[in-house]
């Protein structure tokens, strides 16, 4: 099946995942371009360069800023009225210890939830009147967590916003469905543990034996600076080329969900059942 869109915007592309999966829809789907968002100017420009002006695109933007998001979409949906997917990829992610709550920093906490799901909302709120009114089918792709599925106790406020997300995802396709206003498809990517670059480090071999719902992080999700109890994060997980492998595959045969590597057996294990309970509820209280 072909890539059916034509202008992505990948919200989080300067690095990781995001990077990736974007350069991936430029190889692999050469009639469709980006705008890649990001914070840093810098990287958006390497990106760009990489890739070449006439189908790439560098915007700077901090989501948390959730005051401009309404003026960010509108800006970027009348400079790019043939948009039809947008992914929505950007998260951070921080230690949380309620046995020494003197070591909480509830500014940390409160950016956590502002940028990985606050920000979400807003950015939904802003872009989905224009993407209703699109005849043609269009997309909103999120990057969850299989830590959405089942917490890891050092990082529980990030776990319960990825479980918030999913959760809002799950309402989100059952809302947009039911109400026939365009033809927008809600998909939601699940990454196991993903290092930071594509190319395979000393570690790779340790990630197939990493738990699927408790999964190290990416080197920048969990960087020394932020998370001090964390080392090596970028050495351990899932090689980033194999992840955009399988999610890529998921984007380019229709998919809705699209667990990958390690977090399929965890998501195949809880989810039916979860779904199960959430079409049951939802049918009683259909109108």
């Amino acid at each position: 099946m072909p890539f059916p869109y034509k202008k992505i915007l990948v919200i989080g592309a300067t690095s990781g995942i995001g990077e990736d999966l974007a350069a991936r829809i430029l190889k692999e789907a050469p009639e469709s371009k980006v705008i890649a968002v990001g914070r840093r100017q810098e990287k958006l420009d390497d990106f760009v360069k990489k890739h070449g002006a006439e189908r790439s695109t560098g915007v700077k933007f901090d989501i948390t800023d959730l005051d401009e998001i309404p003026a960010f979409a509108e800006r970027n949906t009348n400079e790019h009225k043939d948009l039809d997917m947008i992914i929505l990829n950007s998260g951070i992610q921080r230690g949380l210890d309620f046995a020494n709550p003197e070591s909480i920093d509830l500014s940390s906490i409160d950016l956590e939830m502002r940028t990985n799901y606050f920000s979400y909302i807003h950015l939904l709120k802003a872009f989905l009147p224009v993407l209703q009114a699109k005849k043609e089918q269009t997309a909103l792709v999120f990057m969850t967590s299989g830590l959405a599925l089942a917490p890891l106790s050092r990082c529980g406020n990030y776990c319960a916003t990825k479980a918030a997300l999913h959760s809002l995802i799950m309402s989100l396709r059952f809302q947009l469905e039911q109400s026939g206003k365009g033809d927008i498809k809600v998909i939601e990517i699940l990454p196991p543990a993903v290092q930071s670059s594509s190319s395979p480090t000393q570690f790779s071999f340790l990630w197939p034996f990493v738990d699927p719902l408790f999964p190290p992080p990416t080197a920048e999700l969990h960087d020394a600076k932020h998370q001090p109890d964390i080392s090596n994060g970028g050495s351990i997980g899932m090689p980033l080329n194999e992840f955009t492998d399988e999610a890529w595959a998921g984007l380019t045969e229709g998919k809705d969900e699209i667990p990958v590597g390690m977090t399929k057996m965890g998501f195949e294990k809880l989810e039916p059942i979860r779904k199960m309970v959430f079409e049951k509820m939802n049918s009683q209280f259909k109108h």
